[in-house]
């Protein structure tokens, strides 16, 4: 837990909150000056208070609804605020203003990648590199108006650059040609000889067992020495490099078996690891497949096919049957349900008619509709997301920056422990020389770190993947490792534990009326009004199958409620002030409405000069799936905290229909803060809101998570993890997933370390080979791959 808070209050100071993240990195010794640049310029505080005296206004245009769903659909952000995993970047030179993404093939591990740093040291106009290695893409920024230099720089080191155009999608890794196929099985083949003709030979290292030896490295080897003299050459410590000397060293101690077998079993081992790495691709490449790449766009009369990023923002765009659509839009015509899967997680289709909103990706069921785009293809929100989950794989998670500062240490010490060994060993009379010179090479081998630094990038981008395809968005490696040590929870009431909308709960009827009498009149006098008190009371009426007459004469009374004729008779439907007002409350009926008030409902009450005939108790409904995700945190040892501008009755009322343990109502925005830094000395902080109005909570907690981002611009960049609907029980599902993710990454580690340590101990005692070696680096990257790729099947839950 130590680890974690130091984490949070490095990231937060004194002021706010920031998920730092950089790239990922399997290069033992690569030294980057990492930039982290975080802002989190609140300037302003929402004040999440809710009357719940309920006035019955009826010029309300200040309902914490409709501002909620004014700031969705305007797209206003609430902060401004860095998004939260922030790519790896390397200071090379002065800041440049322009930025170009290639894609280099042969970039798939940071081993190449501190070359290419090296290369572009010296590059005039080169500001800062940041690596994507699953998709293979350099990010540049520089102020060149030719990229030539760069290009030649990274042919320098073996390497080929191609420049991708803006919204190019980076193309799918080469694997190796039929050519390089043939000639490295050929290579083992000689190996394989090799060996043969030294067993055959009676272990004599003869001149046809070097010669087949010497052909398998010519064969399939060249590629590997080739970098190894390019590191040597830059000065660069890295696999290759160390993997050359062992192959050299071997040979020269007369071990030329070993040496061709060790070096087709190295090149063996990076395809095998190419591969793996390029299934990790395969997630973000499969939610990149889900946006159509061209829209039926209408054109004068007719219809035309046009690409997505050619179609502009308002343009009219037709849907038909099965297809997906290709542009977040709004009906304006046609009905139908949509699969929004991809996009939410929701796996229920939702029907949709005029004037409702769609996202890019969703799938049409049914019907043919035709929709006004709202935003151009790269602003779209699947965009976005598959926008997050790529910067999310050069992010670095807390436990990777802790495993790059180990690996830069490890290599060196086993390194310079290799070469003590081997003069050490002689000269204390425990190992003939060449033994102690065989152990000090397969040590060598031992020296790479690749299998331990690789653990937790392929581990946090696969776990990162699966929860995008769920819907839960997590903003790279740090926020997902601090949802897994997240013990407390808090929450907002209204719109996060409840659905925001009030509905009615209750009905008294007094003075000889009955419910429906009361319901009926009270229709009819909030038949015009837009407040949502009003909508609830025509929804209850709806509901119930009443039609109501035309109130005649209807005038607002400020602040208290409204007036009209109903059926012949003056009628108000306001507050308890308003009928306290004009004498109209018994002292039965005043207790009634405290009884009311105790249980966290407002009242409407329907009044006629001084006599109350009725009251209409109202109050935000709770989430459906609010009582069983908080069941399922609790059981997941999760506390969970309410917080709420609401007041304490209404507050203490939600708590018990949910099922939260505590719940603290009456707070201003200060008062959550405080509560916040009050938790955060007991334990990890997550605070789930909207984004909107609870952007200084969301950022001053250790994990900020916003519930219903994809209807919120604010929420994608708001917090450190965006639940796309407004699901609660995908706030369990988040939790269990990153607990899973960080058992694997730790699996991984252990496993990467256990198998180092155990070879080295072997290679000490004289009984490691250079094949042994080789196997136990291969398997056990092999092995971290394949665990870390796990996650990436389906999220937990």
């Amino acid at each position: 837990m130590s680890s974690f808070k130091q984490y949070r209050r490095a990231a937060h100071g004194k002021a706010g909150h920031s998920h730092q993240a950089s790239g990922g990195s399997c290069d033992a010794v690569a030294e980057m000056s990492v930039q982290r640049q975080h802002a989190h310029d609140h300037d302003h505080d929402h004040d999440h208070d809710h009357d719940h005296d309920h006035d019955h206004d009826h010029d309300h245009g200040n309902s914490r609804d409709q501002a909620r769903q004014g700031e969705r659909s305007a797209s206003v952000c609430a902060c401004s605020h860095e998004a939260a995993a922030a790519p790896r970047q390397v200071t090379l030179g002065a800041g440049g203003q322009r930025q170009s993404r290639l894609q280099i093939q042969a970039m798939d591990c940071p081993t190449e990648a501190r070359l290419i740093e090296k290369a572009l040291a010296g590059v005039a106009g080169v500001a800062a590199l940041e690596f994507n290695f699953i998709e293979r893409v350099l990010l540049l920024r520089h102020d060149l108006d030719d990229l030539s230099p760069v290009k030649a720089a990274i042919a320098k080191v073996g390497m080929r650059a191609e420049e991708l155009t803006e919204g190019e999608a980076a193309g799918t890794p080469a694997g190796p040609s039929r050519r390089a196929n043939w000639l490295l099985a050929l290579s083992g083949v000689a190996a394989a000889a090799s060996e043969g003709a030294g067993w055959l030979g009676g272990g004599d290292q003869g001149y046809a067992v070097a010669v087949l030896a010497l052909a398998s490295i010519l064969l399939g080897g060249l590629p590997t020495l080739k970098k190894g003299w390019i590191a040597l050459s830059t000065r660069t410590l890295n696999i290759h490099f160390l993997m050359s000397v062992a192959v050299i060293g071997a040979a020269l101690i007369g071990q030329w078996p070993e040496a061709a077998m060790v070096l087709f079993l190295f090149a063996i081992a990076e395809r095998l690891e190419a591969m793996s790495l390029a299934r990790a691709g395969e997630a973000v490449r499969a939610l990149m497949a889900l946006a159509p790449e061209t829209a039926w766009v209408a054109m004068g009369e007719g219809w035309q096919e046009r690409p997505v990023a050619e179609v502009a923002q308002g343009s009219r765009v037709r849907v038909r049957a099965g297809e997906r659509v290709p542009l977040d839009g709004r009906i304006v015509s046609g009905h139908s349900s949509f699969n929004e899967a991809p996009i939410t997680g929701e796996s229920l289709p939702l029907d949709k008619s005029p004037g409702d909103v769609v996202f890019a990706g969703s799938i049409n069921g049914n019907g043919v509709v035709e929709l006004e785009t709202t935003a151009l293809a790269s602003g779209s929100v699947l965009s976005r997301i598959i926008a997050t989950v790529r910067d999310a794989q050069a992010s670095k998670a807390p436990t990777q920056r802790f495993i790059d500062r180990f690996a830069a240490v490890y290599t060196p010490i086993v390194l310079l422990l290799a070469a003590v060994f081997a003069v050490g060993a002689p000269l204390l009379g425990l190992l003939p020389w060449h033994q102690a010179v065989y152990s000090a090479l397969v040590m060598l081998v031992i020296a790479c770190p690749c299998a331990l630094v690789i653990a937790t990038p392929v581990t946090v981008v696969s776990a990162l993947a699966a929860a995008a395809r769920h819907g839960v968005l997590v903003k790279g490696g740090a926020p997902l490792e601090m949802a897994a040590a997240v013990d407390t929870i808090c929450l907002d009431k209204t719109g996060t534990l409840t659905l925001g909308e009030p509905a009615v709960t209750r009905i008294l009827a007094w003075r000889g009326f009955g419910e429906l009498d009361v319901l009926q009149a009270a229709a009819a006098l909030d038949a015009h009004s837009t407040h949502p008190l009003a909508r609830a009371v025509l929804a209850e009426a709806q509901a119930r199958g009443l039609a109501w007459p035309e109130a005649e004469q209807v005038q607002e009374l400020p602040g208290r409620g409204v007036t009209g004729r109903v059926d012949g008779r003056d009628l108000q439907l306001g507050s308890r002030r308003l009928a306290e007002e004009q004498g109209a409350l018994s002292a039965e009926q005043a207790a009634q409405l405290d009884a009311l008030s105790a249980a966290g409902n407002g009242a409407l009450l329907l009044l006629q000069g001084d006599r109350a005939l009725g009251a209409l108790a109202v109050a935000d409904q709770p989430r459906p799936e609010a009582a069983a995700a908080l069941a399922r945190l609790q059981a997941l040892g999760v506390r969970a905290v309410m917080l709420s501008g609401d007041s304490p009755q209404v507050a203490a009322a939600v708590a018990r229909q949910t099922g939260v343990s505590e719940a603290h109502g009456g707070l201003l925005p200060e008062d959550k803060l405080a509560r916040i830094v009050a938790l955060q000395e007991k334990g990890v902080v997550a605070m789930v809101g909207d984004g909107v109005n609870d952007a200084p909570a969301l950022a001053r907690a250790d994990l900020g998570i916003a519930m219903g981002a994809a209807g919120s611009d604010s929420a994608l960049e708001t917090a450190g993890v965006a639940l796309m609907d407004d699901r609660l029980d995908k706030l369990c599902d988040l939790l269990a997933h990153a607990r899973r993710a960080a058992r694997v990454l730790k699996a991984n580690i252990a496993i990467a370390l256990t198998v180092k340590l155990l070879f080295f101990a072997l290679a000490a005692a004289g009984m490691a080979s250079l094949w042994m070696a080789v196997f136990a680096d291969v398997g056990t990257s092999l092995i971290v791959i394949a665990n870390g790729l796990r996650l990436a099947r389906k999220m937990a839950a």
